[in-house]
Order: structure tokens, then C-alpha cells, then sequence
């Protein structure tokens, strides 16, 4: 697979090229999204443009997703290859005008940066733990953009909180609900902004009785966070529910019982004129039907731990899901 679907090198090359450029022009002339006379197209039939370009954010789970989603799509009879675009802030923009057709994203964090690229960065969330209602508000943001967001998958990455297995077991912890009933002093390490975001600190503090007595800034993951967890300096850190390290630092997760964290399940974002089509739909929702959380952690664990590539692990997963023949 892992040469199906991108061409050859100096053809992806000069693609990247070609998408840096009109990524330039397209932040300088729509930073504020699609005129109101490109808003007004959105009522138009979906597309199914034969020759598909699925972006990737540049990191090891969107690369995979990425990856996937561009096998099945081949699978299903499109030419479709995957182009490396960067962060949010270049990704959407060409999402909206074409130059690329699907992103991998995340239901709750989409909702909220869109809102807040609309209204303002103190606009009040729209996302929530609820996944319908969370698709919902998303679907209001996407839609006048013409975007659609396609159903969610059953993985979900969001934030979550790690303690070392021997601090589990001793206290017999499982759930954060768990850590609240055991009154134990916990010094979390995470990034310096979780001191206010209510999902972090004041969100454990007030939804579990969680007793955080510092916020030890060594970053949301990080080697030196999970270090600090596992020597015993800190009790507890912020990482994700996809995170593919914790077993090397003897951390487990525990359960976000109460639902604290917004529902962030992954979703493909499309261009509705160029990939709006029921048959594209059909084809990514292959694997929204399968995908869980567990198997996107062990797919980069693959990727970040034993080193191998991207194509080649999302091959081998869709395969042994029977959603690729061998």
C-alpha cells in the first residue's frame, strides 16, 4: 500500500510545492473563511471529484488517518494521495477552497477553534461531552463554510490522566472518580495552562474532589511529564487517550467516569463540493465502524516506538480488519 494512492516522489514533491504557495495566498486573501458569495454555493450537490487529496496535519496519528483513509478511497476507485499541510490554521483555509479535499480531525476541538475563528477567541465553547451535541454545533460551523463533517468513528483522542500502574494498585485506582475518593494530595505534571482550563486542574478539582496541589509545567506528555510521574515527583499527568508511551514508563490511565472531557472522536472533514458524496461517505465509514481508541494507540505505538512507516502500518491494520484485500 504504501506506494498505492501517492505517486511517484518528485510528483508528491512538487504537489507539496504547488500547496505551499496557494496555502500563502489563501491565508492572505480568506483568513476570515469563504466570501458570502462562495457561502451561498454551499447548496449545490456534493461532489465526487475522481482524484481526491487527503491532508495531514504532520503528526503520527494524523498521518496514519491520513494514510487510511487515502487506501480506502483508493479501494473504493479514486486516485487519492496524501499531502503533509501542517497545523489547523493552514489545513482549513485549503479545505475550504479545494486545494485539499479530506482531513483526519476531532469533533470537539474542530467545534470550538471554528466557533472561536467566527466569534472571537472568548466566544464560549460549543463543544461538549456529548458527542451529538457536539456534532451538532460542529455541523452549524462546517456547513456555511462548505464543509462536511461525516459521522464520528468510535476513537476518540482527548485528554486524559495518567498515574504510575505500583500508585494504581496500591490505591486501587481505576477510575479519576477513585482518585477523588482516596484524598490524596496529587501534583499533576501537564502544561502551564492547565493551572485554568476548566478540563484540566479546576476540572478535577470540581468534578472529582481531586486534590491538586501543584501544577508541575513539564508539558501535556512529554518524556520529562511521564518521567516525573514515573520516579514518583509527581502523581499524576495530562496526556492523551491515544498516547502510545505509557507502558515504557510504567503508567496506566485512569477512567474519565464523570465524562470531564469533550467528546473528541476522530471524524473525516470533506470539501462537500469535491468529496461531499454519498460513495466517499461510504467508503471512510468503513472505517469509523472498526477504528477504536485502543487500536489507534497500538497503531502508534507501531509508528513512534518500532519505527515503522505510516503507509505501511495503516495497510497492515486495514487488511487485518478485511477492509483492504491481502
Amino acid at each position: 500500500m504504501r506506494g498505492a494512492g501517492t505517486g511517484p516522489a518528485g510528483a508528491r514533491t512538487a504537489l507539496v510545492v504547488v500547496l505551499a504557495v496557494v496555502l500563502a495566498a489563501v491565508l492572505a486573501g480568506c483568513a476570515g473563511g469563504p466570501s458570502l458569495e462562495k457561502r451561498s454555493a454551499i447548496t449545490a450537490s456534493p461532489g465526487d471529484s475522481s482524484h481526491l487529496s487527503i491532508g495531514s496535519a504532520g503528526f503520527t496519528e494524523s498521518e496514519l488517518l491520513a494514510q487510511m483513509y487515502a487506501a480506502l478511497l483508493g479501494h473504493a476507485g479514486y486516485r487519492a494521495d496524501v499531502l503533509t499541510v501542517g497545523n489547523r490554521e493552514l489545513y482549513e483555509p485549503a479545505l475550504e477552497n479545494g486545494q485539499i479535499d479530506v482531513v483526519p480531525e476531532y469533533a470537539a476541538t474542530l467545534a470550538d477553534w471554528l466557533n472561536a475563528k467566527d466569534h472571537g477567541p472568548k466566544a464560549a465553547p460549543v463543544a461538549s461531552p456529548d458527542p451529538v451535541a457536539t456534532m451538532a454545533a460542529l455541523r452549524r460551523l462546517t456547513t456555511p463554510r462548505g464543509l462536511t463533517a461525516l459521522p464520528p468513528g468510535r476513537a476518540v483522542d482527548q485528554n486524559a490522566f495518567a498515574v504510575s500502574a505500583s500508585y494504581a494498585a496500591r490505591d486501587h485506582l481505576k477510575t479519576l472518580s477513585d482518585l477523588g475518593r482516596a484524598r490524596l494530595p496529587v501534583r499533576l505534571a501537564a502544561g502551564d495552562e492547565c493551572v485554568q482550563r476548566p478540563f484540566c486542574a479546576p476540572g478535577l478539582r470540581k468534578t472529582y474532589g481531586i486534590d491538586i496541589t501543584a501544577v508541575d509545567p513539564k508539558g501535556v506528555g512529554t518524556t520529562p511529564a511521564k518521567q516525573a510521574v514515573q520516579n514518583g515527583q509527581d502523581q499524576m499527568v495530562l496526556t492523551t487517550s491515544t498516547d502510545a508511551t505509557l507502558g515504557q514508563f510504567g503508567l496506566v490511565l485512569l477512567a474519565d467516569d464523570k465524562k470531564l472531557q469533550n467528546a473528541d472522536n476522530v471524524i473525516p472533514l470533506v470539501n462537500r463540493s469535491r468529496a461531499g458524496s454519498a460513495r466517499v461517505a461510504t467508503a471512510l465509514n468503513r472505517l469509523n465502524k472498526v477504528l477504536t481508541t485502543a487500536d489507534l494507540a497500538r497503531l502508534n505505538e507501531q509508528v513512534d516506538s518500532w519505527r515503522r512507516l505510516p503507509a505501511d502500518v495503516a495497510h497492515h491494520y486495514l487488511v487485518s480488519k478485511r477492509l483492504l484485500p491481502k
